[in-house]
């Protein structure tokens, strides 16, 4: 614990759907929920306005559907979130060179370290001029927490949402925390919660009257021991400016079970280039390979194999997947397939693809190249529920020989970029029956206007999101 709140923790607010409503004029001040769309969707983030109808993330999106039905529903867009992110990160590294990223819209900045503050005031003086820049900077508002640890500045952001800053002053730690639930606390989950409940404990204060013997006996003696120290306020992890990552992967829950053998394996060669996509984003290699199914009864299972030495190939990775692909029993169904990579390095082995290929039989390595070549194409909803995917290897129609198969239809989930022609940039509302429904607006504009268009307008093209602050195009919303 330190004798000056000089840690600070940044949480910006309801991330995700803020920034859809900041790229987005007509859904200021609109319940907005971020997430898969499908019947398997699961929300990702919520807007405040969202959550006065009881919409939260991690819920099933059918069930947010029921809450809020006037809601926005969106697929989310990563690639802007991260440039909205990298923009937040730069700032808190000027303030000092410990920054500790959690996620995309959290960290943790000692303060201290970067010689920017050393008492309250300074603290204080310094958060609030973090929250002028990222306002300034991205448009967003976030929470600032301010104390002598990590847990209680983390706390102390919590506290202050939306759009607050609070510092907690050396000293009064346990009489804040007294009153709050356990639940507060890191590391207490629903499971543990529920175990302390039933033991009469509800809230911190209750929690250090416990006792360290008592936890210990109920919790064991790491959580025990943990916890108490917790309720009393005493923190002393360090911020931490680089975290290793330990693995890499990716999964996706299909909105109808999977029975086609063929489509399966399609899937899982998709999700291994994904894979190798971002272990290459990240700079890493990885030596063991990790295939995830949930089949149709919600049983998982995981499948590993161990290469000799660490690699970032996508057709040693595809063919290890596939291997431990070969060993599951997908019969009744498969809901859910993921592929990742641990064991990670910052180098690769060269040698690996002749090992794999030597591994295969005759003609697999040819099997596995044309499953990838059918499974490239992927569904919207990044990070939530997908169907089936465009080009995911189901045999073509039967047709008069020599006619040019039909090019298949253009999907546009809700929420993604588009270009049109002549109405410039916009974004998909809905589409369905050979339609799509865009509203042309952009960052900074006034809400815009909305058109229809068939699915396969020549003019209508996706397009790369549009900064929320800075370059803009004027007039881009089209003619009335």
């Amino acid at each position: 614990m330190r004798a000056a709140p000089t840690i600070l923790h940044l949480d910006m607010d309801a991330f995700y759907a803020s920034v859809e409503q900041a790229s987005k004029p007509s859904l200021r001040g609109k319940a907005v929920i971020v997430g898969g769309l499908g019947p398997r969707g699961v929300v990702a983030t919520a807007s405040y306005e969202a959550r006065r109808f009881g919409v939260h993330s991690a819920m099933p999106t059918a069930q947010a559907r029921r809450l809020c039905p006037n809601g926005a529903y969106l697929i989310p867009r990563f690639s802007l979130y991260r440039q909205v992110s990298d923009v937040v990160m730069a700032l808190l590294r000027e303030l000092s060179p410990l920054v500790e990223p959690l996620s995309l819209d959290e960290a943790f900045v000692d303060l201290e370290a970067g010689g920017v503050a050393f008492d309250s005031r300074t603290a204080r003086s310094t958060g609030e001029r973090l929250r002028a820049d990222i306002r300034a900077a991205t448009g967003l508002s976030g929470s600032v927490g301010l104390a002598g640890s990590k847990m209680l500045a983390k706390v102390a952001s919590e506290e202050a949402k939306p759009a607050g800053l609070l510092l907690i002053e050396p000293g009064t730690e346990r009489e804040l925390l007294a009153p709050m639930s356990v639940r507060t606390l890191p590391g207490v989950g629903p499971a543990t919660g529920e175990h302390l409940r039933r033991a009469g404990i509800t809230t911190v204060g209750e929690l250090a009257e416990a006792g360290e013997d008592e936890l210990v006996r109920m919790l064991g003696r790491a959580h025990g021991v943990g916890l108490y120290r917790m309720a009393l306020g005493l923190d002393d992890r360090p911020v931490v400016a680089e975290r290793d990552a330990k693995s890499v992967s990716v999964e996706d829950t299909f909105d109808v079970d999977l029975h086609d053998r063929v489509r399966i394996r399609n899937e899982v060669q998709r999700l291994a280039d994904r894979c190798v996509q971002r272990l290459r984003g990240s700079g890493h290699s990885g030596r063991t390979i990790v295939l995830k199914v949930r089949r149709y009864d919600f049983s998982t299972l995981t499948r590993s194999e161990t290469l000799r030495g660490p690699t970032d190939d996508p057709a040693v990775v595809r063919e290890a997947a596939a291997r431990l692909l070969e060993g599951v029993d997908t019969t009744g169904g498969v809901r859910l397939l993921g592929v990742g990579v641990t064991g990670l390095a910052d180098y690769t082995q060269e040698d690996l693809f002749a090992q794999s290929a030597a591994s295969e039989p005759d003609g697999a390595g040819e099997e596995a190249g044309t499953a990838v070549s059918g499974g490239s194409g992927e569904s919207g909803a990044a990070g939530g529920s997908v169907g089936a995917s465009e080009g995911s290897g189901a045999p073509a129609a039967d047709g008069p020989p020599g006619e040019p198969e039909p090019a298949p239809e253009r999907r546009w989930p809700a929420g993604s970029d588009v270009r049109h022609a002549v109405y410039g940039p916009g974004w998909v509302q809905g589409s369905g029956v050979g339609r799509v429904t865009v509203r042309f607006e952009q960052p900074g504009s006034e809400p815009g206007r909305v058109r229809t268009f068939r699915v396969d307008d020549p003019e209508l093209e996706p397009s790369d999101p549009l900064p929320l602050v800075g370059e803009g195009e004027p007039g881009a919303a089209g003619p009335a």
